[in-house]
């Protein structure tokens, strides 16, 4: 029998972020949705109900918000590949996609947005 996927999905983040290339926009902060998906290592499943064996998830929570608020992005690539690589460096954690949104960019759309992902399934 094969083990079962373990995924974590922390969605709709909102961070004020400076990002941007045009002057408007590096005057002031943007609103930014993260969505997260992290896919965990099927052997390394708690065993007990231990904080200390499984990954606290308020490690990604906390790692998107210092992250997006830590510099000035021009381009939401940029900041999708800090959060992905922030992502694959958390304990277990061996597949993510990151999605960012600038849902205020325009009037006549809801968002515009970014994916990055290596994950399979």
């Amino acid at each position: 029998m094969s083990q079962p996927t373990r995924r974590f999905y922390v969605t709709a983040i909102e961070a004020l972020c400076s990002i941007g290339i045009y002057d408007h926009e590096r005057a002031n902060k943007q609103r930014v949705i993260i969505d997260i998906e992290v896919v965990l290592d099927p052997a390394s499943e708690p065993t007990s109900d231990a904080i200390l064996e499984g990954l606290d998830y308020d490690m990604i929570r906390d790692g998107v918000l210092d992250l997006a608020r830590a510099r000035h992005y021009d381009l939401q690539e940029t900041l999708a590949r800090s959060l992905f690589d922030k992502m694959m460096s958390l304990p277990t954690v061996i597949e993510a996609k990151v999605r960012t949104s600038k849902p205020d960019i325009y009037e006549d759309c809801q968002e515009a947005a970014y994916q990055l992902s290596n994950i399979t399934q």
